[in-house]
């Protein structure tokens, strides 16, 4: 199948709720699953939605422990994606889960070679936040190149307060569902550092022709296990920096 076809029909599954089995999906490799992702993304765009950033997946070891996925690849955030701070989940999702991550908006784009110190002196800004992400694969069962080709699962995300860009290495992360914690992290389980998980991205569009921009969000990587959200539910994740107050970030369905 075409990476243009194989687009359609996961773009057709997720417009329709329906989840896919990754086994009756052949994907050659990781070049067919960004060429996927691509015509994936320009049949949001054509919707309407605009390109407002980027998100990381698998920068974390517990993201990789969770889903079986061994290094980090990326996907589009849309602009159809954004969620306000406390805002519910549109009924649109096939499954969603949540989790917690340093987002980093950038001023100027870091070229290649950037060293964390680099991306950070590039910030316009750091924030607390919460990525949901919803696959088209059944039961979240895919390898790299299929959740890569499903934008890495990427569906909304959530900027909360901000948070001081010298504290995103080791500022400390609780997750909750309906005020229950479900897992801790510190923002440097992102690659080491946040900002190294943006210097990776930088790279990797390199190598793909591509670059960052003024304006956009990266998301750095989950710092936590990720979470089914229900209906009825609510999920928070506080970011407690080293110093200063903590803050609350909050998504509801």
């Amino acid at each position: 199948m075409l990476p243009g076809a194989t687009a359609s029909l996961l773009d057709d599954a997720h417009r329709s709720r329906t989840c896919l089995e990754a086994a009756s999906v052949e994907i050659a490799d990781l070049a067919e699953a960004y060429e996927i992702q691509d015509a994936l993304t320009a049949l949001r765009i054509s919707r309407g939605a605009r390109p407002v950033g980027w998100k990381l997946g698998y920068t974390s070891q517990v993201m990789r422990d969770q889903l079986g996925v061994l290094e980090p690849n990326h996907g589009p955030l849309l602009s159809d994606m954004t969620l306000p701070d406390g805002g519910e989940l549109p009924a649109t999702l096939i499954h969603p889960r949540v989790e917690p991550e340093v987002a980093l908006v950038l001023a100027t784009a870091p070229r290649p070679g950037a060293s964390a110190q680099d991306v950070l002196d590039r910030c316009a800004g750091a924030y607390a936040a919460l990525e949901v992400v919803d696959s088209v694969w059944c039961r979240y069962e895919f390898d790299l190149e299929h959740n890569t080709a499903d934008g890495s699962s990427a569906a909304h995300l959530v900027l909360g307060p901000e948070i001081p860009l010298e504290s995103v290495g080791g500022v400390r992360v609780g997750l909750e569902l309906d005020g229950v914690e479900q897992g801790t992290g510190v923002g440097s389980d992102a690659a080491g550092h946040p900002a190294l998980a943006v210097a990776w991205l930088v790279e990797v569009l390199a190598a793909q022709g591509r670059h960052l921009s003024p304006g956009d969000v990266v998301l750095t990587g989950g710092l936590t296990a990720a979470v089914p959200i229900g209906p009825g539910s609510a999920v928070s994740a506080v970011f407690a920096p080293a110093s200063g107050d903590g803050v609350r970030v909050t998504v509801r369905r």
